[in-house]
C-alpha cells in the first residue's frame, strides 16, 4: 500500500465514522478559544471546560484580563496543571493583545506565536478552529497516531509530523483531520493500551500489522 493510498483509506474511514467533528473545548470567540487552549496544555479538555465558565465570566475579553492581577487569575485556574505559569501566560497574553492588536486575537501564525504562552501547536489550533485556515496542529495524540498508523514516517518532532501530514491531507479536510486524529488518539489509539480490537483502522495500521506479526 502506498502512502497516498493509506491516507485516502484512513480519512475516508474518519469521514464516514465521524462526519461532524469539532473541538471538545467550549468557546464562543477567538479570545475564549485561545484562553482555553493555553489552559489545555498537559490538562484535559474536561477540566478546562470546568474552569473557563467562571474565568471568562469574570474576564470576558483581553482588556479585562489584562487589567487584573496574576494572583486573581491563579484563583480561577488553580485546579489545572501548572496554574502559576498559566496564570502568568494569560495575563501577559491579554496585555500583548491589548497593546499590539487592539484586543483582538490575530489570525496569522507569526503574530499568534508572538503571544506569551502560544507556541506553534496552540497557534495552529487557533488558526484552524477559530479562523478555518488550512493548518494542522500536532499534539501528543496526533504525533502518536500518525506514527502508529503510518501516516508519518520516522518523525522525531511534532513539526516533522506536521510537514508530512500537510503533504498528503487535502486542504479541505485539514480542520477535520486535526480533530479526527486527536479524538482517535484520546479514545481509541491510547498511549498505553490502544484499543486495537475495536479500531476500524486495523486493516491499514502499521502498528497493528507489526503487533500481529510479532505474536
Amino acid at each position: 500500500m502506498t502512502k497516498k493510498e493509506r491516507f485516502e483509506k484512513v480519512f475516508a474511514w474518519f469521514k464516514q465514522e465521524m462526519p461532524v467533528v469539532e473541538t471538545e473545548l467550549i468557546y464562543h470567540t477567538p479570545f475564549e478559544l485561545i484562553v482555553a487552549v493555553i489552559l489545555s496544555a498537559q490538562c484535559t479538555d474536561k477540566r478546562v471546560n470546568k474552569i473557563t465558565p467562571d474565568l471568562l465570566s469574570a474576564y470576558p475579553d483581553a482588556e479585562s484580563m489584562a487589567g487584573t492581577g496574576v494572583d486573581e487569575l491563579f484563583e480561577y485556574v488553580k485546579s489545572c496543571s501548572y496554574p502559576n505559569s498559566k496564570a502568568k501566560y494569560l495575563k501577559h497574553m491579554a496585555q500583548k493583545l491589548v497593546e499590539d492588536f487592539d484586543g483582538e486575537v490575530p489570525g496569522d501564525m507569526k503574530n499568534l506565536q508572538s503571544l506569551p504562552g502560544v507556541g506553534r501547536k496552540t497557534a495552529n489550533v487557533i488558526m484552524s478552529v477559530a479562523f478555518k485556515q488550512p493548518t494542522l496542529a500536532v499534539d501528543t495524540h496526533v504525533f502518536r497516531v500518525a506514527l502508529r498508523i503510518g501516516l508519518s514516517t520516522n518523525a522525531k518532532t511534532p513539526l516533522q509530523t506536521e510537514k508530512q501530514l500537510l503533504r498528503y491531507v487535502p486542504k479541505h479536510l485539514l480542520p477535520d483531520a486535526h480533530h479526527w486524529l486527536i479524538l482517535h488518539g484520546r479514545y481509541v489509539c491510547t498511549a498505553r493500551k490502544p484499543k486495537c480490537h475495536t479500531c476500524g483502522l486495523r486493516d491499514v495500521c502499521k502498528f497493528y500489522a507489526k503487533k500481529n506479526v510479532s505474536k
